[in-house]
């Protein structure tokens, strides 16, 4: 369960807008490697002794490494261009330079690093102390004692150390979370969060009111817990950008379960879904193998009829539940639904 993946100090940290950030463009450059030493042996004993020169030190790498006590990129948002350390050149008596100092660069759990200039995926950082080298340091180069042979015996060259490597680069943070809430603006996203945890999201009665994803802790029987995540609600189109765009749907594709959330005063529950759901699987096709259940939200004042009346539009195929977050109805037997599905046996 990937909750095992997410430390609790991740977890009680709230996501306000002024300082969760989700995605950097950063610049960096390795340490070049230091020069090959060209000497000879001089000292009293020996005035044309052969070549003693030592390797140069590799440059410095970029390093990505993952924090569990982390949970946004803001550090990386003040600091765009970072840069490691040359190797020292080699000297003499075959000494090797010291190597270049890496530069390490600390991320949350969830962080996927790309090429700025091809897009394409280098490594995804999912455990804490897990390290991925970013930039490759140069290598150093081979002092003049290397090239020494029975008929060349005094060597006056050496290698040059290898030059730096530099390039733009795209750090994006994918929530780390069980449950992913999935809904339309309005959908009671928020509130659910608000009554199962100890997140305190922004709730009010307008569309995007959360505009980054809140974490909430949701305790379960016998001291059990889940994460669960409140993702910015999507509107139609959102796969092409609209709204909120890719800025949100990226987080969704972390999700154990995806909990979709109709509240029982939509004009059309099945079709509020489908449009839910194939704007996931445009995003993501994958998406469309997560596991799933629907919750028909705001349900307090719904009697037995009427709740029937609405099981009979819903979409097949899905469990679903009734619920209202304000009067806790069903509220444990959803945690019961959430639990025995993310510990379905494979």
């Amino acid at each position: 369960m990937q909750s095992s993946l997410t430390s609790l100090g991740l977890l009680f940290h709230i996501m306000s807008g002024s300082n969760f950030i989700d995605y950097v463009k950063i610049y960096c450059k390795s340490g070049s490697g230091g020069r090959g030493s060209t000497h000879l042996l001089r000292n009293r004993m020996t005035s044309k002794g052969g070549p003693d020169g030592g390797d140069g030190g590799r440059g410095g790498h970029i390093i990505v490494k993952g924090n569990a006590q982390m949970w946004t990129l803001l550090p990386l948002k003040y600091q765009k261009h970072i840069k490691a350390a040359s190797g020292e050149n080699g000297s003499a008596q075959e000494r090797t330079g010291a190597q270049g100092e890496d530069r390490y660069i600390e991320v949350p759990l969830g962080t996927v690093a790309k090429d700025e200039e091809t897009g394409e995926v280098l490594f995804e950082i999912t455990e804490d102390g897990e390290e991925h080298v970013l930039v490759k340091g140069g290598r150093g180069g081979l002092g003049n004692v290397h090239f020494k042979s029975a008929t060349f015996q005094t060597p006056r060259f050496a290698q040059p150390g290898e030059p730096a490597n530099e390039g733009w680069f795209i750090l994006e943070l994918k929530v780390l979370a069980d449950v992913g809430l999935v809904g339309f603006p309005n959908a009671g996203k928020s509130t659910l969060l608000s009554v199962v945890s100890a997140a305190k999201p922004e709730i009010a009665n307008y569309p995007f009111t959360t505009l980054v994803p809140n974490l909430g802790m949701v305790n379960y029987r016998d001291h059990r817990s889940f994460v669960m995540a409140d993702i910015p609600g999507i509107i139609e189109g959102a796969a092409e950008g609209k709204g909120l765009g890719h800025r949100f749907l990226r987080h969704i594709e972390r999700n154990a379960l995806l909990l979709f959330m109709v509240p029982a005063d939509a004009e059309d529950y099945a079709k509020e879904y489908e449009i839910l759901l194939n704007e996931l699987v445009k995003y993501n096709p994958e998406l469309a193998d997560k596991d799933r259940i629907l919750a028909i939200t705001k349900s307090d004042m719904l009697d037995e009829d009427l709740q029937q009346e609405i099981k009979a539009q819903l979409p097949e195929g899905i469990p679903h539940i009734f619920i209202s977050s304000v009067a806790n109805k069903n509220i444990m037997p959803l945690k019961d639904m959430i639990w025995e599905r993310l510990n379905a046996p494979a």
